[in-house]
């Protein structure tokens, strides 16, 4: 047994992906999904590398019951990966209160509760890996996907100070931001009550997820792949964008923010006293 990792959301799309390299890897999988029986092929190829265990990461005291299990049966966890989640399109003023805070349960406040969860043991080990699965939406925004980008801001946010505080002390953060893939999350997006007048600047977004939806260039294996070189670095990035259209949108994302930067910096500078 090599590693043992926990994969949330491992029924498809990068979870099973990941799952899938991890086996191949030699490693341990307990592959944590709503229904188990959707893993039922991937145990039966490996019954004694991956357990399918049902969990809501919603639910604070199930994702801590999951983590003592798995240190339980296997007397530690190396990769925690913090992958379930979904998308949701709507303008700003769409997006319910109950929308966007039910977007927030599964994007930030449940993988804060697994990496709670799974820091002592990793602490008591000094070494590990948390595998943050976030969107080139955790680095800019557009119309439409306010709400989604915002609890991946978010996320990102709280990982890089995580990468801060655990580094020293052998655990790993890996945030990974990819791009259009051909995973299951644009058919689990969830979409804000229309109003007219988004429809100009929302209307390409909330086509986009439906036509384009199966043709992705984005491959999940390979994107796994890409993952276990990345952990296995010597020197582990904090960030990992994933596909072309990642690393196009965010170094344009980047050079808007130098150049806002440089374009405001007298001003900026000018704000002491005296």
């Amino acid at each position: 047994m090599n590693k043992v990792w926990l994969i949330t959301g491992a029924k498809s799309g990068f979870g099973r992906a990941l799952t899938e390299a991890a086996v191949a890897a030699g490693d341990v999988v307990v592959a944590a999904v709503r229904r188990t029986e959707t893993l039922a092929d991937v145990v039966a190829a490996h019954p004694d590398q991956v357990d399918a265990v049902p969990l809501d990461v919603t639910d604070v005291a199930a994702v801590n019951a999951a983590v003592s299990s798995v240190i339980a049966r296997y007397g530690r966890l190396d990769v925690l990966v913090n992958n379930a989640g979904r998308g949701h399109v709507g303008a700003f003023e769409e997006t319910t209160d109950e929308e966007l805070r039910s977007l927030f349960d599964v994007h930030v406040f449940g993988p804060a509760a697994l990496v709670r969860a799974a820091l002592p043991h990793m602490r008591e080990r000094r070494s590990g890996a948390i595998v943050q699965m976030s969107s080139m939406g955790g680095q800019l925004s557009f119309a439409g996907v306010s709400a989604y980008s915002g609890t991946k801001f978010a996320l990102e946010g709280l990982s890089e100070g995580l990468a801060d505080e655990v580094g020293r002390l052998g655990i790993k953060v890996l945030i990974v931001e990819p791009g259009a893939f051909r995973t299951g999350l644009w058919g689990s997006t969830s979409r804000s009550r229309e109003i007219a007048d988004y429809a100009d600047s929302v209307g390409p977004t909330r086509r986009l997820v439906v036509d384009a939806d199966g043709t992705q260039a984005g491959d999940p294996a390979k994107a796994a792949a890409a993952i276990l070189v990345a952990l296995d670095a010597p020197e582990t990035p904090l960030r990992l964008a994933l596909g072309a259209d990642a690393v196009d949108a965010i170094s344009g994302h980047l050079d808007q923010v130098r150049a806002d930067l440089t374009a405001w910096e007298d001003h900026a500078r000018n704000t002491a006293f005296g």
